[in-house]
């Protein structure tokens, strides 16, 4: 393997600072603004395929920015996960840009300068948690992410709107500073680096079990964004903020760098040898049980469509903490294959609850009867994007339960499968009503007497079903794009898989 000394990252991350300033100086010039949004978005994507071919000879790229104290960089460095992560946001972030465009223009949204600036700013976070060498690194992008999205949950600034985002912000950067900084802290005091490894940095020298168990839960406390029960709650009370941050969050970058950092903590903090002799992928694998099937049954009860998509969201979540947890080759694949497939599925589900909003102002799973016969192309990617998370071939989602279902056996976890069993059923439960009703129901002919939600407006601007049409063309075909891809990851799923396969064995060799 041959490391190359390359800027490719820094470039990759900072293409999108660079068009924070042009986004800014062009606010009053609606058109120009938001070409530098999807000119940043497109550009950033080329950087990270212009890497792909070296890192699928087995190669890594480096790059060292500075360094603080021996042993404390930052300091970033490509490899098979990193890319993975990076193709996967950088891709979807153009998608979004379009997406966001058809939908702040429809509602006339306030503060749109400020709503992509900041979005521009979290993917460029986003890129360097993705490119992050060492955990320090990892760090300062991963509270960068939470500083940014703040005011995009609070965007509305109503008082549901700061209420959530208060909590939003109290969590995820409450917890990080007091468990996981202290985590990085004891890691760092004990193996003197905090650079990742595929055999972890510590190295058997004075560290007692009980110092490692205590500094993984800390870990693993820390990464609140990975919405483990019981710190999760944070996450349905973000669902006040604009649809399309809704998906930035559940898809593209926040949700989705938690467990992106549980995957490096695991294979790269403490190694796949050393959590089997603690027995602590166990441990994870069956915390991550619970909060699947918890979260599921949660979901089943939510009419508000957005909540039902949050918890839905914590539950999928966990099947990547689930997957790597296994220590397995099988499951570290699945893993790995469920950050890319749940992008798709989710961020489709919440393109299709926007552009349902935007039409008809409707937020409720109880008011959507008849729906899918007004906007047949939404609903349609709606359903594609369902059955992947469900997991039905042929969409992508069945792709990584198939791996996850292998790595359980390879574990010798036969009480896993019966979760991944029970948890499909309980995905079928919460999903498949809202099919039923969109396809199957006749317009309930009460549907004007409105229900309040958060993004409910008043009952003189709703528009009524004889009246729903499609939503304007961006974001359909953003939202149908999205729903292709479902199935594109099943039937063409080469390059995704090629890479987590050089994750899982670079991690599981020697085992």
């Amino acid at each position: 393997m041959e490391v190359v000394q390359s800027k490719m990252p820094i470039y990759a991350i900072t293409v999108s600072l660079i068009s924070v300033i042009l986004i800014a100086i062009s606010g009053k010039k609606p058109n120009l603004r938001e070409f530098w949004t999807i000119a940043a978005a497109v550009l950033k994507f080329s950087i990270v395929v212009s890497m792909l071919p070296i890192i699928l000879e087995g190669n890594t790229i480096e790059f060292n920015l500075f360094t603080i104290l021996p042993g404390l960089d930052i300091k970033f460095k490509v490899d098979a996960l990193g890319i993975f992560f990076a193709l996967t946001a950088s891709f979807l972030w153009i998608i979004t840009s379009f997406y966001s465009i058809g939908y702040v223009r429809s509602l006339n949204e306030h503060a749109q300068t400020r709503y992509f600036i900041l979005f521009a700013v979290a993917l460029s976070s986003t890129m360097g948690v993705a490119f992050s060498a060492n955990m320090f690194t990892t760090f300062i992008f991963y509270e960068i992410i939470t500083l940014s999205t703040f005011p995009l949950v609070a965007h509305k600034e109503t008082p549901e709107a700061l209420k959530g985002a208060r909590k939003y912000l109290i969590y995820l950067l409450g917890t990080s500073i007091a468990f996981q900084l202290l985590a990085i802290f004891l890691a760092y005091n004990a193996a003197g680096t905090l650079e990742f490894s595929k055999h972890g940095i510590f190295n058997g020298n004075g560290e007692g079990d009980a110092f490692l168990i205590t500094t993984f839960i800390l870990f693993m406390a820390g990464i609140t964004k990975a919405a483990l029960m019981p710190l999760h709650s944070w996450l349905p009370a973000a669902m006040v903020a604009p649809t399309p941050v809704s998906a930035l969050l559940h898809a593209v970058a926040v949700v989705k760098t938690g467990v992106f950092v549980v995957i490096k903590v695991v294979l790269y903090i403490f190694g796949v040898n050393l959590l089997a002799q603690l027995n602590l992928g166990v441990a994870l694998a069956y915390f991550a049980s619970f909060t699947i099937i918890v979260a599921s049954t949660i979901a089943l009860r939510q009419d508000n469509l957005k909540a039902r998509l949050a918890y839905s969201t914590i539950s999928q979540l966990s099947y990547v903490i689930l997957g790597v947890a296994l220590l397995t080759p099988s499951g570290i694949i699945g893993s790995v294959m469920h950050i890319v497939v749940h992008a798709f599925g989710k961020i489709t589900l919440f393109f299709c609850a926007g552009a349902i909003y935007v039409t008809t102002h409707k937020t409720k799973v109880s008011e959507l009867d008849g729906i899918g016969k007004k906007m047949p192309f939404t609903m349609s990617a709606f359903t594609l994007a369902i059955i992947s998370m469900i997991g039905i071939p042929p969409l992508g989602g069945f792709l990584s339960k198939w791996y996850l279902a292998i790595g359980a056996l390879e574990a010798g976890q036969t009480a896993i499968i019966v979760v991944l069993a029970v948890s499909t059923i309980l995905n079928a439960g919460y999903f498949l009503p809202i099919v039923y009703v969109a396809f199957f129901k006749d317009t309930n002919k009460d549907s004007h007497i409105l229900n309040s939600g958060s993004e409910l407006e008043s009952a003189e601007n709703y528009t009524s079903k004889s009246q729903i049409r499609e939503a304007p063309i961006l974001m359909v075909v953003s939202l149908v794009l999205t729903a292709i891809g479902t199935l594109l990851l099943f039937f063409m799923p080469s390059i995704f898989l090629e890479l987590a396969n050089i994750i899982s064995v670079s991690m599981t060799e020697g085992k």
